[in-house]
C-alpha cells in the first residue's frame, strides 16, 4: 500500500484532474451534442448539412490528434492562452460530442412522428419540439448508449496524460521519474487500473438508477 499512502499528494492531484476531465468534457459533450444531435433531424437542408459535416468529420479522427491540435496547435494560432488542463477538456469534450449527437438521433427517431407532428400543429416552433416533445422521450430511450459514450469519455481522459496534464495516466511517469517515491510503475497501473474500475462501476449504478427511475415514469 506504499504506492498509494507514500504519494497521497500525487493520487489526489491526479484524480482531482482526471474528474475535471471528465465533468467539463461531459458537460462540454452533453451540450455540444444536443445541439448536432438537433441539428442533424432539422427541417433545414443546411443545418442537417453542417451536423452531418462535424460529426464525419471529428469521428472520424483519431482522438489523439484532436488533442494534438488543442494542446500544440492551437497556441501557435495567436489565440488567449489557455491551460493545457483546459484545452484538454475542449478536445475531449468536442470529440465526444459527435457520439452524444448520434445517439440523441438515434433516441429521437424512436419518438413516434405523429407527436413532432401534433406539436408542430398546435404552433410550436422546432426548437419547442425538440425540447419539450422530443427530447425528453429520447433521453429516456438511450440511458445505456449514452452512458457507454461516458464511460468511454471517462476512459479517454487517459490520452490527457501525453499532453502536460497530471491525471491518473501520468502517475505511472511522475512517481517513477522521482527516485524518493515509492512504487514500482507495475504496482502504479493496477491501483490505477483499480481507481477506473471503482469509477465505471459508479457510473454503471447511476445508469441502472435513471434506468429504474425514467421507466417507471414512462
Amino acid at each position: 500500500m506504499d504506492v498509494i499512502f507514500g504519494n497521497l499528494d500525487l493520487w489526489g492531484t491526479a484524480i482531482k484532474n482526471t474528474l475535471i476531465v471528465f465533468a467539463g468534457g461531459g458537460a462540454i459533450a452533453l451540450i455540444l451534442g444536443i445541439v448536432v444531435g438537433a441539428m442533424r433531424v432539422s427541417p433545414v437542408p443546411i443545418a442537417r448539412g453542417v451536423g452531418t459535416a462535424y460529426v464525419n468529420i471529428i469521428r472520424n479522427t483519431p482522438l489523439t490528434l484532436v488533442f494534438f491540435f488543442f494542446v500544440l496547435g492551437y497556441p501557435a494560432l495567436g489565440l488567449p492562452r489557455l491551460s493545457s488542463l483546459v484545452l484538454g477538456i475542449i478536445a475531449i469534450g468536442i470529440y465526444t460530442a459527435t457520439y452524444v449527437a448520434e445517439v440523441l438521433r438515434a433516441g429521437i427517431n424512436t419518438v413516434p412522428v405523429g407527436q413532432a407532428e401534433a406539436a408542430r400543429a398546435i404552433g410550436l416552433p422546432f426548437g419547442q419540439v425538440m425540447s419539450l416533445v422530443v427530447l425528453p422521450q429520447a433521453f429516456r430511450s438511450v440511458v445505456p448508449p449514452m452512458m457507454s459514450v461516458f464511460i468511454a469519455l471517462l476512459k479517454n481522459t487517459t490520452i490527457a496524460a501525453g499532453f502536460s496534464v497530471s491525471e491518473l495516466a501520468a502517475l505511472r511517469a511522475t512517481i517513477n521519474d522521482s527516485g524518493d517515491r515509492p512504487g514500482s510503475p507495475m504496482e502504479v497501473l493496477l491501483c490505477v487500473a483499480l481507481v477506473f474500475v471503482v469509477l465505471v462501476l459508479l457510473l454503471s449504478a447511476l445508469q441502472h438508477r435513471l434506468e429504474k427511475k425514467w421507466r417507471i415514469v414512462r
